[in-house]
């Protein structure tokens, strides 16, 4: 692998039978992300971002093509070792926070390393520090329902580079937002990305957010191209 490739589709298509008819909802899709790059995909509703975001995070795969995550074709790998890469590699921030109402925040973003085994120190102190920098050392013990939907986007965000990951996949992190808070969710992505020199492929719709970030593709009616 390329030591600073940490995602990349090579002619990556995927196609649905629909009855009688086959759908082809991405068309020979490649590119490359290196490590500590930020990358924005714009797409319209309907340009098959869903379909491409599945791909990227291994939940799905495609009808040909490789998508590699960290040196590891996954197409090659059986449903248990892709779990295990994507948790080792990979974060994730959808568009609604998906936080689990019953945690603090704190509790929240130790989750993915919950689900790992026993929380060690280090990683209490991690998640507290990332709290810090995301502005919410003051709501470390607060519920998901006493924090603002900014607040908690950025919990979800937190969560996402508990575990130090080499990349980030983000699925309209903005877009259950206010234009203020939706501003200031981007200048804390750009901050993160500089922080913490994880990898951010951002799946949006906004195409002046997206001229922000050194590396832009565009998505169109399932065929991916630069800007």
């Amino acid at each position: 692998m390329n030591p600073e490739s940490v995602l990349s589709c090579e002619q990556v298509s995927r196609s649905f039978n629909l009855i009688n008819e086959q759908v082809h909802v991405l068309k020979d899709i490649s590119f490359n992300v290196r490590a500590g790059e930020m990358a924005s995909i714009v797409g319209t509703s309907g340009s098959g971002k869903t379909t491409l975001l599945n791909l990227l995070a291994g939940l799905d795969s495609p009808s040909s093509g490789t998508v590699t995550m960290v040196g590891q074709p996954l197409n090659k790998l059986s449903d248990r070792e892709r779990a295990r890469v994507r948790n080792d590699h990979m974060g994730f921030v959808f568009q609604f926070h998906h936080l689990l109402p019953e945690f603090s925040a704190l509790d929240n973003v130790l989750m993915p390393c919950r689900i790992r085994g026993a929380i060690v120190n280090e990683q209490r102190q991690y998640a507290e520090y990332l709290l810090e920098q995301v502005g919410l050392q003051d709501r470390i013990i607060h519920r998901p329902s006493e924090l603002s939907g900014g607040e908690r986007q950025r919990v979800a965000i937190a969560r996402a580079l508990v575990r130090q990951p080499d990349f980030v996949l983000m699925d309209e992190p903005t877009g259950n937002l206010d234009e203020e808070t939706s501003e200031q969710i981007q200048d804390l992505i750009g901050q993160m990305n500089q922080t913490t020199g994880s990898s951010f492929v951002i799946v949006t719709h906004s195409q002046e957010w997206a001229r922000q970030h050194p590396v832009q593709f565009r998505l169109t009616k399932g065929q991916l191209t630069g800007v």
